[in-house]
Parts: structure tokens; C-alpha cells; sequence
């Protein structure tokens, strides 16, 4: 095997390299122009509470009222 130094072969490998960077640069110019990033519409969520949802939220709060229950939660984790 010769030495491409010698043999003049460098200006190809260096021509090679040269062109794969080249089409690199091309196609992400490409990718960034015909690729233009989709907006979308920004959500709104209903932060009202309806009669239904009062009616839940009430039948929970009767629910978990601590003098229907028998037993008694310590005040402290162990």
C-alpha cells in the first residue's frame, strides 16, 4: 500500500471530506427552512366549579368527616 502523502492521493481524501461537510451544511440549511416548527393553540382549561362538582366536593368533605368514624388517626407519623 502507498503512502497517499507520496502519491498525490491526499487531494482526494481531502476533496471527500471537503464534500460530505459541504452536503452536511446543505442539508441542515435545508431542514431548517422547509421545516418551519407548527404553532399551537394554547389550551384554556374551565377553573369554574360547576353545581355538580360543589355537590362531589361537599358529599366528600361529609364523607371524610372524623366524627362518623370510630377510630382516630394518630396526630404523628411513625
Amino acid at each position: 500500500m502507498n503512502n497517499p502523502f507520496e502519491s498525490g492521493q491526499i487531494k482526494n481524501y481531502i476533496l471527500l471530506y471537503v464534500g460530505v461537510v459541504v452536503i452536511m451544511i446543505l442539508f441542515f440549511i435545508a431542514t431548517s427552512l422547509f421545516n418551519k416548527p407548527k404553532e399551537h393553540e394554547r389550551k384554556k382549561f374551565n377553573t369554574e366549579i360547576n353545581a355538580t362538582q360543589k355537590d362531589k366536593q361537599q358529599e366528600i368533605k361529609e364523607a371524610l368527616n372524623p366524627k362518623e368514624h370510630n377510630f382516630k388517626l394518630l396526630d404523628k407519623a411513625y
